[in-house]
């Protein structure tokens, strides 16, 4: 089957008045017939990997003119949140990089290759030219989109605010919401408390880097020294979705979470930008 390309990433350029970008790398469900005919159980076997309709989440936060970067290609091609050598040498052989991190070892890397609930996900091995290929046309669109996103904000305002969207299963830390800044590395420790904040006066419990600290979007685009600054936000499922995986009675909840961080964390960020600059 010929292959058709992998969708290019959905993307919003700012127009408002705050120095934030949305970045929602795993909501992707654009599948092309190809992918689901290389899987070894459909389609069925591949959508667990999603973050289920995160990109709708944040629908309230765009309409205050920030800008986003949404995925469309669906993880299970390309995981925008993995370095382009984290890959699984049983998938790609031959790739030759550093030893693989422990995610792409577990099957976790740059293109998933199994799961806990399906096994090996697909029937044959990939080579590095079609690995190349699911990065040139749909991974690095992706990160250059962000990186001009974020220095044109940067430029701007004279900072500028990630905020790296995403969903999970119920953590045994009993949080709902979890915000992760690569234990300090990648925002500056006041906007991390007023994040927690902000999702406590919305009635959530929120924790921080326990148990997702964030991961290469974070590690790839943060420069806390330079002003920008990210946060990856992981909301549990069961906050949202019904036991059908359909968006369920809290997902309108979720969405002012997500506008509230979008806003406060915004309008703190460019306060002590222009407090900074007053000095």
């Amino acid at each position: 089957m010929t292959e058709s390309p992998l969708a290019l990433p959905i993307v919003h350029p700012p127009r408002g008045r705050l120095p934030v970008l949305l970045s929602v790398p795993h909501a992707g469900r654009d599948y092309p017939d190809w992918l689901i005919a290389e899987a070894r159980h459909g389609l069925k076997s591949l959508q667990p990997l999603e973050d289920p309709f995160v990109d709708r989440l944040v629908w309230r936060a765009l309409g205050h003119g920030v800008g986003a970067v949404i995925a469309a290609t669906p993880r299970a091609a390309v995981d925008c949140n993995r370095a382009e050598d984290e890959v699984d040498p049983a998938l790609v052989p031959g790739f030759r990089n550093a030893p693989p991190s422990v995610r792409a070892r577990g099957g976790l890397g740059i293109v998933p290759s199994r799961t806990l609930a399906h096994g090996h996900l697909w029937r044959r091995r990939l080579s590095n030219a079609a690995l190349d290929r699911r990065l040139e046309t749909a991974y690095r669109p992706y990160h250059a989109a962000l990186e001009r996103q974020l220095a044109d904000l940067a430029g701007t305002f004279g900072c500028a605010l990630l905020l790296d969207c995403h969903s999970m299963p119920p953590s045994k830390c009993g949080a709902s919401v979890v915000f992760g800044d690569r234990y300090g590395r990648s925002a500056a420790p006041w906007l991390m408390s007023a994040a927690v904040d902000i999702a406590k006066e919305s009635g959530f419990v929120a924790s921080v880097n326990d148990p997702f600290a964030g991961g290469h979007i974070l590690d790839r685009h943060a420069a806390p020294q330079s002003g920008v600054h990210a946060i990856q936000v992981e909301i549990d499922r069961r906050c949202y979705l019904t036991a059908q995986g359909e968006p369920g009675a809290q997902f309108d909840a979720i969405a002012d979470l997500l506008e509230s961080l979008t806003v406060g964390l915004g309008e703190l960020l460019l306060d002590r930008r222009l407090a900074a600059a007053a000095e």
